[in-house]
């Protein structure tokens, strides 16, 4: 595929994984509890159906326990959009009375990880954060070195170019990240409001 690297820009911002989702049915431990005020998505029913599959593949393959917290866990984190680390998952886990701990919390993260239900992400920062990421489209992201806000962005022409180099180079490319690092407009208009004082001679 030929990739016009100088093409007019076809930028599509993000509205952020699990926009539109629709509502949930599930019953079980999960279905006792409203979904917290940190989730901003409602569960699509056929969606959280294959992740559900999915993970249940995972876990007898792994020889794991399929516990009734860690399918909690999962229904947590696709009722929710956007990005979150560990401590806003277990906190609005707690809002909702539901009895897991921190280290399960930690475990079904991992597993979901690995089985490729969950992206994980560094941002430059110490604190990994973390999205759901079975059925949503491939994006990218801008973050504020400042205040550390995450934009997601989509351009068909990085899938162009991860599919050049892969011919180029001979590579299956399964996928990529790609994070770019700035100040956000909010950031600047602060700054120029309120600049530093020049220090005193």
């Amino acid at each position: 595929m030929k990739t016009d690297l100088h093409a007019p820009p076809a930028l599509v911002p993000s509205s952020g994984p699990g926009s539109n989702l629709g509502g949930s049915t599930e019953t079980g431990y999960a279905a006792r509890h409203a979904p917290s005020a940190a989730s901003q998505a409602t569960l699509n029913t056929d969606r959280l159906e294959e992740v559900k599959k999915i993970f249940t593949a995972h876990l007898e393959n792994k020889g794991l326990r399929k516990t009734a917290e860690r399918y909690a866990i999962l229904e947590e984190i696709y009722a929710r959009s956007g990005h979150f680390d560990v401590e806003e998952l277990y906190a609005g886990m707690k809002e909702r009375n539901l009895q897991v701990s921190r280290a399960t919390v930690y475990n079904t993260l991992d597993l979901l990880v690995e089985q490729g239900l969950v992206s994980k992400h560094q941002f430059g920062r110490n604190l990994a954060q973390y999205e759901k990421s079975y059925g949503y489209r491939q994006h990218d992201h801008v973050i504020c070195t400042e205040c550390h806000k995450v934009v997601e962005f989509c351009d068909p022409r990085i899938h162009g170019i991860q599919t050049m180099v892969g011919d180029l180079l001979n590579f299956h490319i399964l996928h990529h990240s790609l994070n770019l690092y700035g100040i956000c407009g909010d950031c600047r208009a602060k700054a120029a409001a309120h600049p530093t004082p020049e220090p005193a001679k």
